[in-house]
């Protein structure tokens, strides 16, 4: 028998569709699995869409970009529009959306129909992954139930990565780059199909959307991002680039002035009058930054300089995503004891240390003596700081707005890897430019004539000479990291204090914000 979500709602119970929890939590968790990999799986494939559809290195970083963007953009409007709508209703808009999105990036055949798609995508997740956590709540009665199946989300999102690298392998490398796109597409449509069945629509609640927030905010960092690749390319002095980067002030001013004044705020700015709550967001941000230029670049290297497979690049970065989850089973289990600070403090030390280290790459470094152990490094700090942000970032509010906070946070993390990626490529193209010069002399002395025909093509120097400029400019960019992680780092110790003793609060906040994603 099925139960009225209004009756259900009005009784404070859980709003169900038939009497398949399980099936409902499949479903939940499958919608975030599909949103999370999407990160990683296209990760992999990166080399192969690059040269497929002729992108440069530095133009190549849209395809995260327009993804994270749009995605961080508009996550906490996708939420609010749950509220508003219905939460299943929203979810399955945000699942087709998503589904159709991946369909158009399979069959793109310009740079710039993927990145549309790409874009497309992030608008799908962002109305589809604050929804599914949201649906738990609704789904399953408090207490152990939802617990279990809060549970499930939070492991689902953490490993999603880890699966994302491993099937963008097997994908890229057994089938095509474009079935990294196209697997979305009958895992999406089953989903759309299940839902209806199996999960019942919450109660809407009236509300405002603030549609020129989420608008001002997303095109400004759109803005903001552009302005920073557009000057790896063109200089500092492009128009477009100059022009760029007003535009990008403009809308961040506008969206400040719309944020204080609007009613219903997507971005309710007393979030940052708490000195601990801010400083989690900057901490996040900048470790963001950091990793996304990490993983971009050093996908790049392992196929281009050490000539992996997309398989081979996939198991290589397992050992990362081992280190994350190592890092935050070991601060969820000693964080009564020790406190958040500590784990902020050493998490940004090791993993600054761990990207120091990667300043050292050589054409000539090896997989385990170059990359592995340092990648360990870097995972195992970032897993120190997850659950501790999202912990701290609910610390205090309101029990209401405890969902809010999270949000942010997440939205944080995706806004901060798409600015911190711009900055960095901006850093690999000047410093790859230069070493291309250094390099050309003795490449013009030592190639082939059909060498130089194809280096003039293409516009990039062949292997070593090749190695050479890219190894050159993703060290370079990994220099820029650690100073975005040093950022991260004098903000724990200098901003952060948040004590032992406000653990308690924290862990009551803490199953209200639900596990980050």
């Amino acid at each position: 028998m099925t139960t009225s979500p209004v009756d259900t709602q009005t009784k404070g119970g859980p709003a169900r569709a038939g009497g398949r929890p399980g099936i409902a939590l499949a479903v939940i968790a499958a919608c975030q699995l599909m949103v999370v990999l999407d990160a990683t799986i296209v990760n992999i494939a990166l080399p192969h869409i690059q040269d497929a559809l002729s992108f440069s290195t530095t133009d190549l970083s849209w395809v995260l970009s327009a993804y994270t963007l749009t995605f961080g953009g508009l996550l906490l409007l996708g939420g609010r529009a749950g509220d508003i709508l219905g939460r299943r209703r929203v979810f399955m808009a945000g699942i087709l959306l998503f589904t159709f999105a991946s369909l158009l990036g399979g069959f793109a055949q310009e740079p710039w129909q993927l990145l549309a798609a790409r874009a497309l995508q992030g608008v799908g997740g962002a109305i589809a992954s604050p929804t599914s956590l949201a649906l738990i709540t609704t789904t399953f009665p408090e207490g152990p139930e939802r617990n279990r199946a809060f549970g499930v989300f939070a492991a689902v999102s953490a490993g999603g990565g880890a699966v994302g690298l491993l099937a963008g392998g097997m994908l890229t490398e057994w089938l095509d780059w474009r079935w990294v796109f196209f697997v979305n597409v009958p895992i999406g449509l089953l989903i759309a199909f299940l839902a209806p069945r199996y999960i019942a629509e919450s109660q809407r609640h009236p509300g405002r959307f603030d549609l020129v927030g989420a608008a001002t905010s997303t095109l400004g960092m759109a803005a903001l991002v552009y302005g920073f690749i557009r000057a790896s390319e063109s200089g500092w002095k492009d128009g477009l680039t100059i022009g760029s980067f007003i535009a990008a002030v403009l809308l961040l001013v506008a969206f400040a002035l719309v944020e204080s004044r609007a009613k219903e705020p997507i971005t309710p700015l007393r979030m940052f009058a708490d000195r601990n709550r801010s400083g989690t967001y900057v901490i996040m941000l900048s470790l963001a930054a950091a990793m996304f230029g990490m993983f971009f670049f050093i996908v790049l290297w392992v196929q281009g300089v050490l000539g992996y497979t997309p398989i081979h690049s996939g198991l290589a970065f397992l050992p990362v995503t081992l280190a994350i989850g190592s890092g935050a089973a070991l601060a969820q289990k000693l964080l009564p004891v020790l406190g958040p600070k500590p784990f902020m403090v050493s998490g940004a030390a090791i993993t600054g240390t761990g990207l120091f280290w990667l300043t050292f790459l050589s054409s000539d470094s090896s997989y385990a003596g170059g990359v592995l152990g340092p990648m360990l490094l870097f995972g195992f700090g970032m897993g120190l700081n997850f659950v501790t942000l999202t912990l701290t970032a609910v610390s205090g509010v309101a029990q209401h707005e405890a969902g809010a906070a999270s949000g942010l946070l997440n939205a944080t993390q995706q806004v901060g890897g798409s600015l911190g990626l711009s900055i960095l490529v901006t850093v690999f193209g000047t410093a790859s430019r230069e070493e291309g010069e250094k390099q050309l002399p003795d490449f013009l002395a030592h190639a082939t004539p059909e060498q130089q025909a194809e280096a003039l093509k293409t516009k990039e120097l062949p292997a070593p000479w090749g190695h050479e400029v890219l190894t050159s400019g993703i060290s370079s960019a990994f220099t820029a990291g650690v100073a975005m992680v040093l950022i991260a780092l004098l903000t724990a110790a200098l901003v952060i204090r948040v004590r032992k003793s406000d653990l308690e609060a924290l862990s009551g906040r803490a199953e209200a914000a639900g596990p980050a994603a």
